[in-house]
C-alpha cells in the first residue's frame, strides 16, 4: 500500500506515480489478514502503519477490509503493543472518523489494564477516539472512574492532557467531580497561568465550567475564576474553513439572501461560549423571520467576540439569564421539542448546516464537539434547526 510513496519528489502526474498507484489500488482488494498482522509484527513497522493511515489509498477506502481485518486482528494482539502503537492506531481512528466499536472497544480495554503506566498525554491520545466519534466503549462503567482515578493524581503533571481528557469526557456527559476540584482550584490556574500554552488551557477551562453550568448543576465545587474566562473559539473553525469549497453552506446563504435578504440573518456569528454558528436568525411570534436591525436593544446578544467581555461576568449562569431576553425557548425535551410557534414568543434560531466532515465516517451520528455545541447551544435557550 505504501508503495505509492517511494517515488517522493516526481510529479503526480508521472507515468511512473500512475503505474504505481494502478498497482496499490490493485493489492488494495487483496490486503487481507495475513497482512494486517505483518503490518504489527515489529515496531519497526510503525512507520508502515503510518503511511498506510497517511494515504490517500486509505482515504479513499477507509471502510473497507483494512479496517475489518484490522478489527477482527487487533482485540487478539492488542496486549503485545506498545502504548506508542495503540496512540498511533487511536489517533487515525480519530483523524478518519471510523467509529468501529470492535477498534475502539480494543483502544478502551488496553486503556483499563494499562492506563496507570501510562502519562496523561498518551491517555488523551487514546481517549480522544471516544469522545471524537460519540462512542461510549462498553467497559466504560469500570474505564471512567479508573481515569478519574488517573487524572487525580497527574492532574498537575500536564494541564493541557488534563483538561483535553476532561473535554473528552464532558463530550460523553461524564463529569468527575473530584477532578474538576483540582482543575479549578486557585493552584492548577496559577499553574496554568505560567505555561507557554496558558491561553489554550483556558479556553478549554472556560468551556468546561461553561458545561458544568449547563449540564451539571448538582456540582458545588469551586469555579473557573470569571478573570480567566474567554471564548472557547473567536471564529469559525479552521476545519469548516478549510473544508468551505466542499460545504452546502455557501448554497444555504444564497438561499436565504434570496428568501429572507441578507438584513434577516448573520453567518459564522460567534455565540458564548464560544461556539461558531452557521446562520443565526430572528424570527416573531407569528414565526415571520424579522431584519436583525430591528431587534429590540434589550434583545440582542452581548458582544461575542470581546472576551473583556465575557470576563466581566461572574458566571455562566448570569450570562444565561442575560440570553433568556433574545432566546426564550426552554430546554429541547423529546416529548415537547419547543419552537417558535409554539412557544408565542419571539427568539433566535440556529440555523445548522451539517456537512460530511461533522458525522462520523459512513453514519449519521456528530461528532462528539458538534454534538456538544448543539446540546449546549440548546440549553442556552436557542431553538436548533438541522440542515
Amino acid at each position: 500500500l505504501s508503495c505509492a510513496h517511494a517515488p517522493a519528489g516526481l510529479p503526480g502526474e508521472s507515468p511512473l506515480v500512475r503505474v504505481l498507484e494502478d498497482e496499490s489500488r490493485s493489492r488494495l482488494g487483496r490486503f487481507n489478514q495475513k497482512d494486517v498482522s505483518m503490518v504489527f509484527s515489529s515496531e519497526a513497522n510503525n512507520k508502515a502503519l503510518e503511511a498506510i493511515f497517511s494515504s490517500q489509498l486509505f482515504y479513499e477506502n477507509r471502510q473497507e477490509r483494512f479496517i475489518r481485518s484490522m478489527a477482527e486482528w487487533l482485540p487478539r494482539k492488542a496486549e503485545n503493543l506498545t502504548p506508542y502503537t495503540m496512540a498511533l492506531i487511536a489517533k487515525y481512528v480519530a483523524r478518519h472518523r471510523l467509529r468501529e466499536p470492535r477498534l475502539l472497544d480494543t483502544i478502551a480495554n488496553f486503556l483499563l489494564k494499562r492506563g496507570e503506566q501510562l502519562d496523561s498525554k498518551v491517555i488523551q491520545k487514546l481517549v480522544f477516539p471516544f469522545s471524537r466519534m460519540n462512542y461510549r466503549p462498553s467497559n466504560h462503567g469500570e474505564l471512567f472512574p479508573k481515569l478519574e482515578a488517573i487524572l487525580e493524581q497527574k492532574a498537575g503533571s500536564s494541564p493541557l492532557a488534563t483538561v483535553n481528557i476532561l473535554m473528552s469526557m464532558f463530550q460523553l456527559s461524564h463529569f468527575p467531580q473530584t477532578v474538576l476540584h483540582q482543575v479549578f482550584s486557585p493552584a492548577f490556574i496559577t499553574n496554568v497561568m505560567s505555561i507557554p500554552y496558558a491561553l489554550i488551557v483556558r479556553r478549554y477551562l472556560s468551556l468546561l465550567d461553561a458545561a458544568v453550568e449547563l449540564e451539571f448543576r448538582e456540582y458545588s465545587g469551586p469555579r473557573l475564576d470569571p478573570r480567566y474566562r474567554v471564548l472557547m473559539f473567536e471564529h469559525a473553525l479552521t476545519a469548516d474553513e478549510a473544508n468551505r469549497k466542499y460545504s452546502y453552506k455557501g448554497l444555504v446563504a444564497e438561499a436565504l439572501r434570496q428568501l429572507v435578504g441578507e438584513e434577516c440573518y448573520r453567518q459564522d456569528e460567534v455565540l458564548p461560549p464560544g461556539y461558531c454558528t452557521d446562520f443565526l436568525l430572528w424570527i416573531n411570534r407569528s414565526g415571520t423571520v424579522l431584519p436583525l436591525s430591528r431587534v429590540p436593544a434589550a434583545s440582542k446578544a452581548p458582544p461575542a467576540t470581546s472576551p473583556a467581555a465575557m470576563s466581566l461576568r461572574s458566571s455562566v449562569l448570569a450570562l444565561t439569564s442575560d440570553l433568556q431576553d433574545f432566546a426564550p425557548f426552554a430546554a429541547e425535551t423529546p416529548s415537547s421539542p419547543p419552537g417558535p410557534r409554539e412557544s408565542g414568543r419571539a427568539g433566535r434560531v440556529v440555523l445548522s448546516v451539517n456537512d460530511k466532515w461533522h458525522y462520523c465516517q459512513n453514519s449519521d451520528i456528530l461528532v462528539g464537539s458538534r454534538a456538544m455545541r448543539d446540546r449546549h447551544l440548546r440549553l442556552l435557550g436557542y431553538c436548533l434547526v438541522q440542515v
